[in-house]
């Protein structure tokens, strides 16, 4: 018998038994009102679980929780959570929820680069979260916006500076 993933991918991840998702099981899933109910509650747990709320179901937008700082700690301290983060970003594109992706990760740039606040989570935020994101218009105005709030800004590896500094 294969375990059951929260947040399942059409990849293998790091526990090897986890059976992988087909897209038939997706699109099963979308069709059933009560999974994705269910999903999105997923969500919403580990959310509060890093010390964030969804604030809107509908767009994805997200805030800090009343127990952030003491939530971010863990963050901080413990690097298996980026695992966790990318695997739930990636399930999010595959359930269809591109939207949600989009406000994670801005969410988590804005907290690494804007406000400082989980320096241990930057480098994922980066090399990893903002790559997650199925679309490429959404990708690049991440990227412009890591990119803007990125010190020391001429340090920036994860686009061409010449187009970033052309970007509408």
């Amino acid at each position: 018998s294969f375990p059951l993933r929260l947040f399942p991918l059409r990849e293998h991840g790091m526990n090897w038994r986890a059976k992988r998702l087909t897209c038939q099981e997706i699109e099963a899933f979308k069709k059933s009102k009560e999974v994705m109910e269910r999903f999105i509650r997923a969500y919403q747990l580990m959310l509060r679980f890093y010390g964030i709320i969804l604030t809107n179901q509908k767009t994805g937008e997200l805030k800090r929780a009343e127990n952030w700082a003491e939530r971010f700690q863990n963050l901080n301290r413990f690097s298996h959570n980026n695992l966790r983060i990318t695997r739930i970003l990636k399930c999010l594109g595959e359930m269809g929820y591109e939207h949600y992706q989009v406000h994670l990760v801005k969410f988590f740039l804005t907290e690494t680069l804007v406000k400082e606040t989980l320096p241990n989570v930057k480098r994922s935020a980066l090399d990893y979260f903002l790559f997650t994101i199925r679309s490429k218009q959404e990708r690049r105005e991440l990227v412009h916006y890591a990119w803007q709030h990125y010190k020391p800004q001429g340090s920036f590896v994860w686009g061409p500076h010449d187009k970033l500094l052309k970007y509408r």
